[in-house]
């Protein structure tokens, strides 16, 4: 245990807070659905054109209700099948060694210490519980958390700003 987790503990036992500052106890969440493609590999990149099914659980065709009105959705979605020995505190965004090391929780990569994935797609349609999107980063058999409609006027923030590493892999640089 860390020696910052350890004076939280005792901060939080001294002054009578009666939790844990962070819990570290895992939470468990069923997967909604299954992501079927074609793609059997983890990659970094070459998603853009890849159509994914989204196959969601049968006792949740209602809850798909009225998503087909949007034309992007948010999916969160599991990185189950990298190894506890693979996980990172820092990497080199896209394995590329012109990019600076990062901390990976300011990046995008798979390796992290809660193993979770956020895309934001194109919603092409809906067939009962089956979703067909576009350039979702997710490998075939991946399990799907949630998702979320996305609205513009709440998801997309206007001016957000990236580093200039980031910027140079947009580029092509």
């Amino acid at each position: 245990m860390s020696l910052w987790l350890k004076f939280l503990d005792w901060f939080s036992r001294v002054f009578g807070i009666g939790r844990r500052a962070i819990p570290r106890e895992p939470v468990s969440i069923r997967p909604i659905g299954v992501v079927r493609n074609g793609v059997r590999q983890p990659r970094p990149g070459g998603w853009a054109g890849v159509r994914s099914d989204i196959i969601v659980r049968e006792d949740l065709v209602d809850a798909l209700e009225g998503i087909d009105g949007y034309s992007h959705v948010i999916v969160l979605f599991a990185f189950d099948r990298v190894p506890e020995s693979e996980l990172r505190s820092r990497v080199r965004p896209g394995g590329d060694g012109r990019v600076p090391e990062q901390g990976v929780l300011a990046t995008r990569s798979q390796l992290r210490p809660s193993p979770i994935g956020a895309s934001v797609v194109p919603l092409l349609k809906r067939r009962r519980n089956i979703l067909r999107v576009e350039s979702l980063d997710a490998i075939d058999g991946t399990p799907v958390l949630d998702i979320k409609p996305y609205f513009p006027n709440y998801d997309a923030v206007p001016g957000a700003g990236v580093p200039e590493w980031a910027r140079a892999i947009e580029r092509g640089e």
